[in-house]
Formats: C-alpha cells, sequence, structure tokens
C-alpha cells in the first residue's frame, strides 16, 4: 500500500520545514548581515555555509519527509533515522556554524560552566551512549513513542546528546578541548563498542519486542504523531503489516542491522579522514624538522668557516 494515503502534512512535514528555514535564514542574517555586532567576527567562509545547509536539509529529510513518515510504519526505517540524525548531522551542524559563533554562544558566563562540563569526552561518550542505549529499551521506546511532547523531547535529547558527542572531535575553536591523532581514532571507535550491545540486542532475539511496531493499537497510536487524527481515522489501518513483506522480527533485525552498517559506514569515512589529517601533520612535522636541520648544519658550517 502506498505512504502517499495519509496525505501532504504526514508526508512532508510543512511545520518542521518551515522550523529549518527559520533557523537557516536566522544563521544567514547572524553570520553576513549582523556579524558586525560581534566580537572578533570573521567572513563567513563557503565551506561552513555548506556544511550547515547540508546539516539542515539533512534533518528534514530524516525527520521531515517520507523518510519520517516510513519510521514510525516499520522499526527499519527508524533505525536509519537514528544513525543519520545522531551520526552525521550533528558534526555537519557544529562545522557549519563559525568558531567566533561558538565563542560568543558558549563563552556566557551560565553556558559556559555547563558545556565545559558535558563536552568532557569521557562524560560526553557515556552520556550519549547512555541515552541511546535507554531509548532503545523496549518499555521505554514505546511510552515514548506514543506520547508526542516525549517523542519531541527525547528526540531532542538525543540529538544534543550527539552534539556533545561529537564536539571533541570535529570543533574547531580555539582553546576548547579537541582530540587529535590516534587519541581521535580510540575515541570514535569507543561509541562503537558503546552502543554495540544495543544493536546486538536487537538484531539477535528471539522475539518481537516493540510493541509500536507489532500491537495494531500501540502502532496507530504512535502514527498519530505525525498523521492527523482525522486522516488515520478515515484509513482504517489495522497495522504496520500493510506496507511491509518482513515480518515483525525480520524488521527488528534489519532496523539492527541497519543501524549497525551505517554507523560502520560513517566513522570509516571519519577514520580515514583522522588518519589522513594525522599522517598529513606527521609529514608536515617531519619536513619541518628536516628544515630545521639543514638550516643548523648550514650555520654550523658557515660559522666554522668564518672561525
Amino acid at each position: 500500500m502506498p505512504i502517499s494515503i495519509f496525505g501532504f502534512q504526514a508526508l512532508w512535514s510543512p511545520y518542521f520545514l518551515g522550523v529549518l528555514v527559520l533557523i537557516t535564514i536566522l544563521y544567514f542574517l547572524v553570520t553576513i548581515k549582523w556579524r558586525d555586532k560581534f566580537k572578533d567576527s570573521e567572513p563567513l567562509k563557503q565551506k561552513e555555509a555548506i556544511l550547515f545547509v547540508s546539516g539542515m536539509l539533512l534533518l528534514y529529510i530524516i525527520k521531515g519527509a517520507p523518510v519520517d513518515l516510513l519510521g514510525h510504519i516499520i522499526f527499519t526505517m527508524h533505525m536509519f533515522q537514528m544513525a543519520f540524525l545522531v551520526l552525521l548531522a550533528p558534526p555537519l551542524i557544529i562545522m557549519g556554524i563559525p568558531s567566533w559563533l561558538w565563542r560568543s554562544i558558549i563563552n556566557r558566563p551560565v553556558i559556559k560552566p555547563v558545556f565545559d562540563l558535558f563536552t568532557k569526552p569521557m562524560l560526553a561518550i557515556i552520556i550519549f551512549g547512555m541515552v541511546f542505549s535507554f531509548y532503545h529499551i523496549p518499555l521505554i521506546f514505546d511510552f515514548v513513542k506514543m506520547n508526542s511532547l516525549l517523542h519531541a523531547a527525547v528526540s531532542l535529547l538525543l540529538f544534543g546528546s550527539a552534539m556533545l558527542y561529537w564536539w571533541p572531535v570535529v570543533n574547531n575553536l580555539e582553546g576548547a578541548y579537541k582530540f587529535h591523532g590516534l587519541k581521535k581514532l580510540a575515541y570514535l571507535f569507543g561509541l562503537s563498542v558503546l552502543i554495540t550491545p544495543a544493536c546486538a540486542l536487537i538484531i539477535f532475539s528471539d522475539t518481537a519486542f516493540y510493541a509500536t511496531y507489532t500491537d495494531g493499537q500501540a502502532w496507530q497510536q504512535a502514527m498519530a504523531l505525525c498523521v492527523p487524527a482525522g486522516t488515520l481515522a478515515q484509513l482504517g489501518l489495522t497495522g504496520p503489516e500493510l506496507f511491509t513483506n518482513m515480518s515483525a522480527l525480520e524488521d527488528q533485525r534489519t532496523g539492527g542491522i541497519t543501524m549497525k552498517v551505517v554507523q560502520e559506514l560513517i566513522f570509516t569515512v571519519f577514520l580515514w579522514l583522522v588518519f589522513y589529517e594525522w599522517l598529513r601533520n606527521e609529514n608536515n612535522n617531519a619536513d619541518e624538522i628536516t628544515a630545521k636541520t639543514i638550516e643548523d648544519r648550514k650555520n654550523m658550517a658557515l660559522h666554522r668557516h668564518n672561525a
């Protein structure tokens, strides 16, 4: 059955799109038109603008476009959403906001001590791992999925904790803590280890344990979060089986595998970038040492000649 039966609002989330457009407009107003009002501001770089807009576009695709509706219908698409929501959108947005704007936001008296605390690498990775794992405990997951305000709050919590996790990896703010070289590789690997138990439980379980994807009544209540009540009542649907050929258990296992595969692909790209950056820095350092050694030898030879 085609998902177009749910209507335009459920498919394209125009209100969410409006919010993201307003945030993007505000971003360009602050970084271009109102930039002079900020201390030590610099012109917006094209790379920063592209990264930020890419992050906003990705947020809309996974939380506003038909992908979000499909995430309520089948668990596999939900895990696909999760992977991009917490593993790709946050670093894009962090890197897309100029350092001078981050400095202006973070260095406020109330924000700075809290931000410094929660971006400490070990605390950030533990908080994110716990939020992700606890959210996917069946009892918590189903409860959250059937309450619109709670679902929105938990989505923000997941995204916020992911921003804190990614901060030590990708921020370019002078004076802020940032991993370098092999430590960054170990940090990225650490998250992969932390979320593996949750994925393994989902993949290797012998039963489908999420009621919002197995119980018709719970599924309809969860669907009400993104489909207008009037539209849902007219359709008279009984469950997700009308939209997929997979059984609930197959859907659950496929969702766990999807999360793990997408996570590994994204991390592979970041690990390669980190390794390339580390290798380039090592080569640059080696070139500087070689150049300095040659220069010292020249100076010594010149000194001996003069003597």
